[in-house]
């Protein structure tokens, strides 16, 4: 099992880190915002939003914020088990990668440092699953083989004409039309990149916003469903429960006072 030893999230303009960790520990870190650089064996990566970086045990790095650029990332120091079999855990050199799945790594590595702020209990079980979760995702995608930059081109846009129109009924017509290819190809190439359906990746847009309205605004549930696509409330709670792992009445008690 590979065990997270620590979780940080770093933000900000004024970041600088340098090491060389054990050989049974390595460093995976996701960039969710900005730009940052390293050297990673003497090697300059600059690493924008969307981009992994995995760091093998025993190899000097060091990284830092750019000047006058604010980023954001989220860091993983975990410690690898001889017998997983995963290859990107048997590399010896550093491995950039830019996941089709961005969304989905994403969210698991935000749930593994919420456990860690937390500490509820079982987290690290919790953890070294969510952590499991986000390599296996990174090989699937690494078996495939290098993806070509017009498929993430197309992927990216796809999912600025979701974001831009997440409250409708999205379909594979309208997204063949935004790319320009029949809507069974857009269909199976979203799936293929980004591990989602496309009502998947919809309904994850819609409970992030979910998330922001029940907890900064004074919008009842009912009208939070109806303003983001739900006319059944019950379907509503079915889905925010599936994806978030709560009932949205749980999130109303961090609502700001009412001045």
């Amino acid at each position: 099992m590979v065990t997270p030893l620590e979780v940080r999230h770093i933000n900000g303009v004024g970041w600088y880190e340098e090491g060389v960790q054990s050989h049974e520990t390595w460093r995976l870190s996701l960039v969710t915002y900005g730009k940052c650089v390293y050297w990673v064996n003497g090697d300059k990566q600059i690493m924008e939003k969307g981009e992994l970086l995995l760091i093998p045990g025993g190899v000097p790095y060091y990284g830092k914020s750019i000047p006058t650029v604010t980023h954001t990332q989220i860091v993983i120091q975990l410690q690898r088990d001889h017998t997983e079999g995963l290859p990107a855990l048997e590399r010896y050199e550093a491995l950039r990668h830019k996941p089709g799945c961005y969304e989905l790594i994403h969210q698991r590595m935000s749930a593994i440092y919420q456990q860690w702020q937390e500490r509820p209990s079982y987290y690290v079980m919790m953890s070294q699953a969510l952590l499991m979760e986000v390599l296996i995702y990174m090989n699937r995608e690494l078996d495939r083989g290098v993806i070509p930059p017009e498929r993430h081109i197309h992927v990216e846009r796809m999912k600025r004409y979701i974001e831009r129109h997440y409250r409708e009924r999205v379909t594979k017509e309208e997204l063949g039309d935004e790319i320009n290819k029949t809507p069974n190809y857009a269909a199976a190439l979203f799936k293929s990149m980004t591990n989602q359906t496309i009502s998947q990746y919809v309904h994850d847009q819609r409970m992030k916003r979910a998330v922001y309205l029940l907890t900064e605004s004074q919008l009842s549930i009912q009208e939070i469903a109806e303003f983001l696509g739900y006319r059944d409330l019950s379907y509503f709670y079915r889905i925010f429960k599936r994806i978030t792992g709560s009932p949205p009445s749980d999130l109303l008690h961090e609502r700001p006072p009412i001045a």
